[in-house]
């Protein structure tokens, strides 16, 4: 039986780790990257469990560890008194609990990680997908340099803006009327929020702030939100103005002002995210990652819903054979969407309720968090195994 040819547009986190996956069952593929020289861009990353077990799987159990830093807990604490709202235990009560663990990493460590995985003659570089087309025998990648790569699949991995989308469904990416800034700080420069690594939350009217360690613990990645009408700009490069993000977070608590005060430098990224679809495929196109559901990063599973649809889409390839290609897309959607869907407007209600400004509303989600059965909150989210859904006979509905 002759192998599927497999052609992925896009090499983040979603196309390298489906790369990997496919290597892993014993297929493969070729990936085109629009960049010319893979940079350290980005920040943090948080990585639950429904993700590192499929991380460790794939190879990484020893090389993630040594460049991540697994925190103790996450804290939601208040904007200005620093109040603590609710604490869920990590490490090792989440090592017990779902099998894996919850690790924060710097982006390009883990993109650093995945591409350990792919064979170099399998990525290429400077290779910009400007379209993407198809016919009953092939799907066709149309490069930036005029040159055309055919396979019998597609995938998209290409990010929110995604040329393989076009295919499936027609629709734009959706403005959420916030920002983020982003930076990265020494973390001897703020040693109360070092000293025992976690994930901190603080939440005020309109904005929240988050930070966690990265690189091994030496530094601190923090996002920090704030609403604008008129900020549109889409780039892990997009430079901020530190003195603005200050004067945002005036009044905040002093750890958060302080956070913010170290950074000499931080980008700014509009936050976009897209409408839940109902089909992940079309033909001899599929679409993973942000190209698939695009979600604000308001439950921190972007990456993770990534990382799982990268490898089911892989389990579900495998044996299928080109003849088998419909039946294999169809059990990836089956599976995916929906859980992806859940999360993805999970993601997007979490907008308002990080935000609540003071009073009732405020009050009743302390108390909720006070009340909630902390690991049952989250038994859906990190105990979720994405391989071993597809040995089921139905996809789970977390509907």
């Amino acid at each position: 039986m002759p192998q599927m040819r497999v052609a992925v547009a896009g090499a983040g986190i979603a196309g390298l780790a489906f790369a990997a996956a496919l290597r892993r069952a014993g297929l493969d593929c070729h990936v085109y990257e629009q960049t010319g020289r893979l940079a350290e861009v980005g920040a943090g990353v948080q990585l639950a469990p429904n993700a590192t077990r499929l991380l460790h799987r794939l190879g990484l159990d020893d090389l993630l560890p040594a460049v991540a830093v697994e925190p103790q807990a996450i804290e939601m604490r208040r904007w200005d008194d620093g109040t603590l709202l609710r604490r869920t235990e990590l490490g090792e009560t989440c090592r017990s609990r779902f099998g894996a663990p919850y690790y924060t990493v710097h982006r390009a460590d883990l993109h650093s990680a995945l591409l350990s995985l792919v064979p170099p003659d399998r990525l290429h570089l400077g290779a910009r997908c400007v379209a993407v087309t198809q016919d009953a025998d092939a799907a066709r990648l149309r490069l930036s340099d005029g040159s055309t790569v055919t396979a019998d699949l597609v995938v998209g991995a290409d990010g929110i803006h995604s040329v393989a989308r076009e295919q499936i469904v027609a629709d734009r990416p959706r403005y959420s009327g916030q920002t983020i800034y982003r930076g990265l700080v020494p973390a001897e420069l703020v040693p109360r929020l070092s000293a025992e690594p976690g994930v901190r939350l603080w939440l005020g009217p309109d904005r929240h702030c988050v930070c966690y360690p990265v690189s091994s613990g030496r530094q601190v990645s923090f996002g920090a939100t704030v609403p604008a009408a008129d900020w549109r700009e889409e780039s892990w490069s997009a430079r901020g103005d530190a003195a603005e993000l200050a004067s945002a977070y005036a009044g905040w608590h002093e750890d958060v002002t302080r956070l913010i005060g170290a950074a000499q430098t931080v980008s700014r990224w509009a936050l976009h995210d897209r409408e839940s679809v109902d089909r992940l495929s079309a033909g001899r196109v599929t679409v993973i990652g942000d190209a698939a559901h695009p979600m604000l990063p308001f439950q921190a599973q972007g990456a993770n819903q990534a990382i799982e649809d990268a490898v089911v889409l892989a389990a579900c390839l495998a044996g299928a054979g080109p003849d088998g290609l419909d039946a294999a897309l169809r059990r990836y959607e089956e599976i995916r969407l929906p859980r992806t869907t859940r999360i993805q407007r999970q993601s997007r209600d979490n907008a308002k309720t990080l935000h609540l400004a003071d009073g009732d509303a405020r009050r009743h989600r302390a108390a909720a968090a006070r009340t909630s059965p902390e690991p049952d909150r989250n038994e859906w989210l990190f105990g979720y195994d994405a391989e071993q859904a597809v040995t089921t006979t139905r996809s789970p509905s977390w509907n």
